[in-house]
């Protein structure tokens, strides 16, 4: 691109340049959908879904995205990301085959399918680049319209950077919040409550946010009048106008075929969300999809004859060439060796990507293939070997799957014979060098992982008694927090006037105002995408969920967005959001749930912390902002008025991440809990000894990680007993604890007895005191099953309670 047209200066050369090659780079997009299409139907890529049918809009798009700039989009966004120099035709295949190269495809490196794009935010230090000198991408999720809630943090780190100008580092993520947020969803996600969800609090904050709806009127095979009311969204959300009296919206419907009055509207889209911090909502309508959906099925199925005719009627590539030739840009001729040099261009960039994704892959083949000949001839299974390296030597474009499978199955014919060690060994290097191109990245692998952060302990003054309540062990530790960092802020519901709904806030929004401790409406998945877009920038957010029960409005964003983000982009990009949120031990189906089997099965790729008091809390607050992962940290909600002793050192003592504590010392059997529970546990072990039972309690802390000194085992080979309680329901958290101490610490070997899990029952907890005491481990049970434990090693000692 040459000069954008506003430009004064710009002769009809200079402009006819810059629509030629607009024109070349949306043929070139268009042909890579089409081949695209061809690799997955003759089996080299397995799936596709692909941008045609949106070129132009997004040339035009592309045109009002400048550096700094972050994009949140979908699997259509190809020709965007190529006009904005972050996608290569090369690039693009790369991606469809799933090469595992990051250098060759860096949106994932074969972990995601083709489609979904991302730019790097990290140098390869794990430390932040200069995200002000290049244009953004966040990295894309599949879910429909799961990219709307990071959409609205992404707009919002910029009103921050321009409001809070004491941030340090800001200059690396904001020129004084000049910054867009530009969104894109098809029109069928629309009907998704994550985009209602998004839309409206983007109103309510006045965030620079430009959102692009594509619509081609279908959401896969079903058609816009099942999908959305009026079948327009743009007409449904007409109130969100803004006029003289009241903030909103600007919204603009363009057609998406019309090249001049696109790049119109996207400059004074971007013109109004940049200057004046307004969300503006485009429309882009009377889009075509000239492949259909993706490549499981053709839109012939379920498009008339007539929708077909005008489809190929107004094909926004058709109709930028009927206009570039009527107004004397090109001639028909002209426009056809443009097309016929982009094929060529990409067919040859097809060809580049699969040689570059297949020729490795084949060499292994052939490395095993001559290790295998080697080893054939002296085995006494020489004739089935012989036939794995034949099966092996016929498949032309191997994968690596079924080189390793060949290896694998060899291996077994070779027990006991020459050669087998040999094999062996290659197998496990093979697989030592294959598995972490699929596996790494889960967690943070820079210096600025939890594991690099050192335990500080809590210091107390002399003769300090436990006088202070809960809640304002983390108000003061909170205090100290905003004023270290500036760049640290906590929103939620409650949050700001009243200081959250048990006081943890206290008095934080009026000392530092109302965007740092800021309140939000009802709206969990929107709080979770704010945290995940501003932490995307630079920003440390504190995301606060009221109540753990709430938090499956959150789950999706934090398992599909949140969860995987270091994972999916291989570590290139970061979002180190703490979610706060409190639980356990209150009353009745929705606030007193545990779901925690759900969360820590879900949400891998965080860290999920579990502190018994609020000492522990604030401590982990202060370990995980100096690190760089995402966490959800639950306090206990029966905890704030509870008493503890107050640390002289808020903001500096840091709880150890993944690091069990022993609160009691024993001989008997080993009880670990967490949370609220822990309170009954070490009621019930105190009542134990009584009856002649040492208990050792053991205080887990933090369920992801886990343990990761495995202390537990260390326990285990004292006590030769296991009892693991929990408030989740059966098999749920205690299941995954079970078998991190009996599996993964071989804390089987210890044992002299059964293993046994204590938990609430399969059913939500029922409502008053007496639903509580009925539903969920109480110390009664606790004491009685731990008996029941020792009395069948016992009997004589522990005669039968019942």
């Amino acid at each position: 691109m040459v000069k954008e047209q506003h430009n004064t200066t710009l002769t009809f050369e200079d402009f006819k340049t810059e629509v030629i090659n607009d024109y070349k780079l949306a043929i070139t997009s268009r042909e890579c959908s089409l081949l695209g299409r061809k690799e997955v139907l003759t089996g080299k890529a397995k799936f596709g879904i692909f941008g045609d049918g949106k070129e132009v809009p997004q040339l035009a798009m592309a045109k009002a995205f400048q550096n700094g700039d972050f994009r949140s989009g979908y699997y259509r966004d190809q020709t965007f990301m190529m006009a904005i120099g972050e996608l290569t035709p090369v690039q693009f295949f790369a991606g469809l085959y799933g090469h595992t190269d990051l250098n060759h495809d860096p949106m994932s490196a074969g972990r995601q399918m083709g489609g979904h794009f991302v730019t790097h935010s990290l140098n390869e230090d794990g430390s932040w680049k200069n995200l002000t000198q290049q244009k953004n991408s966040s990295a894309d999720i599949s879910p429909t319209a799961g990219q709307m809630p990071r959409l609205l943090g992404l707009a919002q780190a910029s009103k921050i950077y321009r409001n809070i100008p004491e941030i340090s580092n800001a200059s690396n993520f904001s020129k004084n919040g000049n910054e867009i947020a530009w969104g894109t969803i098809g029109n069928a996600s629309t009907s998704e409550g994550l985009f209602f969800e998004t839309i409206n609090a983007a109103g309510v904050l006045q965030v620079p946010m430009v959102m692009s709806v594509w619509d081609d009127e279908y959401g896969i095979s079903v058609h816009a009048k099942y999908q959305t009311t009026k079948e327009n969204i743009s007409e449904i959300l007409k109130g969100y106008q803004r006029d003289e009296k009241n903030n909103g919206y600007e919204i603009f419907r363009v057609k998406g075929w019309d090249y001049a009055e696109l790049i119109a509207t996207y400059e004074k889209a971007a013109a109004i969300a940049r200057e004046e911090h307004v969300p503006v909502l485009i429309h882009v309508q009377q889009l075509t999809q000239p492949q259909g959906h993706s490549t499981s099925g053709s839109h012939e199925r379920y498009k008339n004859s007539d929708r077909l005719a005008w489809e190929k009627e107004y094909d926004c590539l058709r109709q930028m060439r009927l206009w570039m030739i009527a107004i004397n840009i090109a001639s028909p001729e002209e426009l056809d060796v443009i097309d016929a040099e982009a094929k060529k261009e990409v067919l040859e960039a097809k060809k580049e990507a699969w040689n570059n994704f297949i020729q490795p892959i084949i060499n292994e083949q052939k490395e095993l293939i001559n290790l295998l000949e080697q080893l054939a001839p002296s085995s006494i299974n020489k004739d089935f070997i012989v036939k794995h390296i034949a099966d092996l030597k016929a498949i032309k474009n191997p994968l690596k799957k079924e080189i390793l499978i060949a290896a694998r199955k060899s291996l077994r014919l070779l027990i006991n014979q020459k050669g087998h060690t040999e094999l062996a060994q290659w197998i496990s290097a093979y697989i030592n060098k294959t598995q972490p191109k699929f596996s790494s990245n889960l967690h943070s692998e820079s210096k600025f992982n939890v594991q690099s952060v050192e335990k500080i302990a809590p210091t107390y003054n002399e003769n300090a008694s436990a006088d202070t309540d809960g809640r304002m062990i983390l108000r003061d530790n909170f205090d100290a927090l905003f004023n270290k960092y500036p760049e640290v802020l906590i929103f939620g519901e409650d949050a700001g006037t009243i200081g959250d709904v048990n006081q943890g806030l206290e008095g934080m929004q009026e000392k530092y105002g109302e965007l740092r401790v800021a309140d939000t409406g009802i709206r969990e998945a929107t709080i979770l995408g704010q945290g995940i877009g501003m932490a995307l920038r630079g920003l440390r957010p504190i995301a606060e969920i009221q109540y753990l029960d709430y938090l499956l409005y959150a789950i999706q964003i934090m398992s599909d967005d949140l969860a995987t983000l270091q994972y999916r982009t291989v570590g290139k990009q970061k979002a180190p959001l703490i979610v706060r949120t409190r639980g356990h031990r209150l009353e009745g189906i929705w606030h007193s749930g545990s779901p925690m089997g759900m969360i820590i099965n879900a949400v891998r790729g965080m860290h999920v912390l579990v502190p018994r008091n609020m000492t522990q809390a604030a401590g982990f607050y202060n370990s995980l902002l100096e690190c760089d992962e995402p966490a959800l940290v639950i306090e206990c909600l029966n905890g704030y008025r509870l008493k503890e002793v107050a640390p002289t050192n808020y903001g500096e003592f840091k709880t150890p991440i993944g690091v069990v504590e022993t609160l009691k010392e024993g001989t008997d059997i080993t009880l670990v809990s967490y949370g609220s529970t822990l309170r009954l546990v070490q009621q019930a072990a105190n009542e134990l000894l009584e009856v002649g039972i040492n208990c050792e309690v053991i205080d887990v802390q933090s369920l992801l990680p886990f343990d990761l000194n495995h202390d537990i085992v260390k326990s285990l080979a004292k006590t030769n007993r296991l009892l693991v309680i929990d408030e989740d329901v059966p098999g749920g958290a205690s299941a995954y604890l079970l078998q991190q101490i009996t599996e993964i610490q071989d804390g089987y070997k210890y044992l002299d007895s059964k293993p046994e899990t204590l938990t609430a029952k399969a059913h939500r907890p029922a409502y008053g005191t007496d639903g509580d005491y009925f539903s969920k481990p109480s110390a009664e049970d606790i004491f009685e099953k731990v008996y029941s434990m020792m009395h069948e090693s016992n009997p004589a000692k522990f005669p039968s309670l019942y």
